[in-house]
């Protein structure tokens, strides 16, 4: 049973601007940009990573509760985004893991938003769910201790990364669809792949 959101203005607004990120972050992993639409959209990612703060400040993380699932899960696409941002992004991150206790966001997010924070930082990633482009398609960025990796995702719920990294290739490989992508594995870092894995 879905309940309607404490905030639809907010819900709307979060998945409207999520879908256009889509948009262009999809284009942009295959190669279909021209320089200025480049500029646009990190333009863009960076008028949405203000606009979820705002949220943030007033209302704390926007979980279901509060914009629906939909909305939430917007939410979460955009921090993971937010590269720009830092400080924001390791904040989102911590409210994601209150927002994880309450029923109000996943597991999953939470750990691609954890990954995402560790590639920014520098540091290698927990969950295998960062990638970028490189030669031969989609490539994983730097995981630590990859012996335990398949272990460490399957306690957050993410299938084992064989499986996530080829549905990921697969998926980079072939034309964009027309319907969102799942976003089970997401992405990484600048032209990061920011693969759902």
């Amino acid at each position: 049973m879905t309940t309607k959101p404490q905030r639809p203005d907010l819900a709307r607004d979060l998945i409207d601007r999520a879908e256009r990120s889509r948009e262009y972050h999809s284009r942009l992993v295959r190669g279909l940009l021209s320089r200025a639409e480049i500029d646009m959209g990190r333009h863009n990612d960076h008028a949405n990573a203000q606009v979820l703060r705002r949220i943030v400040g007033e209302h704390g993380w926007p979980g279901r509760s509060l914009v629906g699932e939909e909305a939430a899960k917007a939410a979460w696409q955009i921090a993971l985004h937010a590269d720009h941002l830092a400080d924001f992004q390791r904040l989102a991150l911590r409210l994601m893991a209150t927002a994880v206790q309450g029923g109000e966001a996943t597991i999953q997010q939470w750990a691609h938003l954890h990954d995402r924070c560790s590639i920014n930082a520098g540091t290698a990633q927990t969950y295998g769910t960062q990638y970028r482009s490189g030669p031969d398609g989609v490539e994983p960025l730097p995981v630590r201790e990859p012996q335990h990796l398949n272990a460490r995702r399957a306690s957050v719920g993410l299938p084992p990364f064989a499986t996530a990294h080829e549905a990921l290739r697969r998926r980079h490989t072939r034309e964009p669809e027309s319907g969102p992508p799942d976003d089970t594995e997401h992405r990484g870092a600048a032209h990061t792949v920011k693969a759902a894995a």
